[in-house]
C-alpha cells in the first residue's frame, strides 16, 4: 500500500506551552500521538515520554521480535497489534516511574493514541481521549473511546452528547498513562483500503471543530500536511482553547489509482514534536 501522512502541532490561543507532542515514523507506517497533562512543563514531559517510549519499544521489536510482551493479550491478535499495545504498557510504566522518581512531577500524565499499518492491516491502541478516525466513503467512524468522564456519562445515558459538549467536567479523565503503575489499553485491528484516510487528533481539535467539518477538510484537502494544517487552523479560528496536533494519513493503491501523480513510496510528513494538550 501507498501510505502519504502529515502532522502538525499548534499551541493554540489560549496556552502559555505547548504539551502535546507526535511522532511520524516512515519505514514502520507508525503513527504516535499523545496529549500530556500535569501543569508547568511536565505535560510536556510526560507527553514526549509516551511517544519516545511507544517509537523506540516498536523499532527495537522490528529487529528482535523475541523480545518480552507486555500486557494481556487476545490470542486472535497480529503481532504488531500486540506490540503496539505493550509499547503503550511501557510508556504508561515510563511515566509512572518518571512521577515517582521526580517528585516535582507527581501528578503528570498523558493520552496515546497511536496506529501502525502493516499490509492491509491497522493496528490501534489508546489510552485517553485523543482519538482515531477512519474515513471511508464520506462517512467518519471514531475507532477509539474516549477515557474520560462525560464520554462515560453519555455511554450511560446519564448525559446527552449535546449535555457532554457543554459539560464543565470534558477534561476529566478515567484512564491516563502514568496515573497508575498499570494501564488497561484499548487495542483493536482493522482492515484498511484503497481511498481510507485516517486521524489521529487530540481534544485541542475535536472540542473546536465538529466531526461533519473534519469529514469536509479531509475530503476537500488531498495533501495530508496541508489537510492537517487546516484543521489545526479551524480549530484555532474557534478560539483554541488548547494545544491541538492533527496527524492525517492517506492510503491508497500502489502505485495506480488514486496516489497515481505520486511517486511509489512517497510520503509527507511535518517532522517534529509539540510539547502535548494541558488540562
Amino acid at each position: 500500500m501507498q501510505i502519504v501522512s502529515g502532522g502538525v502541532t499548534s499551541v493554540g490561543r489560549v496556552r502559555a506551552n505547548n504539551e502535546d507532542s507526535f511522532r511520524i515514523v516512515d519505514e514502520l507506517s507508525l503513527f504516535v500521538l499523545s496529549d500530556g497533562m500535569g501543569g508547568e512543563a511536565h505535560g510536556e514531559i510526560a507527553s514526549a515520554l509516551a511517544v519516545e517510549t511507544i517509537v523506540k519499544h516498536c523499532l527495537e521489536t522490528e529487529s528482535d521480535p523475541a523480545m518480552t510482551v507486555f500486557g494481556d493479550m487476545p490470542a486472535q491478535w497480529s503481532e504488531k497489534t500486540r506490540r503496539l499495545s505493550s509499547a503503550v504498557h511501557l510508556a504508561n510504566q515510563s511515566i509512572y516511574d518518571s512521577a515517582m522518581k521526580h517528585p516535582e512531577q507527581h501528578g503528570m500524565g498523558a493520552t496515546v493514541t497511536a496506529a501502525w499499518i502493516h499490509d492491509s492491516t491497522l493496528s490501534i491502541a489508546h489510552v485517553g481521549d485523543s482519538r482515531a478516525y477512519l474515513l471511508r466513503g464520506g462517512i467518519l467512524q471514531q475507532l477509539t473511546s474516549d477515557h474520560s468522564l462525560v464520554a462515560e456519562q453519555v455511554r450511560k445515558g446519564i448525559l446527552t452528547a449535546v449535555e457532554a459538549e457543554e459539560s464543565q467536567m470534558q477534561s476529566v479523565l478515567l484512564r491516563a498513562l502514568g496515573s497508575q503503575p498499570d494501564v488497561e489499553v484499548d487495542a483493536e485491528e482493522y482492515m484498511v483500503i484503497a481511498r481510507d484516510i485516517l486521524l489521529l487528533c487530540s481534544d485541542g481539535l475535536t472540542r473546536m471543530v465538529i466531526e461533519p467539518e473534519i469529514a469536509g477538510t479531509l475530503q476537500s484537502e488531498p495533501d495530508a500536511i496541508k489537510a492537517a494544517q487546516k484543521l489545526v487552523d479551524l480549530a484555532n479560528d474557534r478560539g483554541g482553547s488548547d494545544n491541538i496536533t492533527v496527524i492525517v494519513v492517506r492510503i491508497g493503491a500502489e502505485s495506480k489509482g488514486w496516489f497515481s501523480w505520486l511517486r511509489p513510496g512517497a510520503r509527507k510528513h511535518a517532522a517534529g514534536n509539540g510539547t502535548a494538550g494541558g488540562r
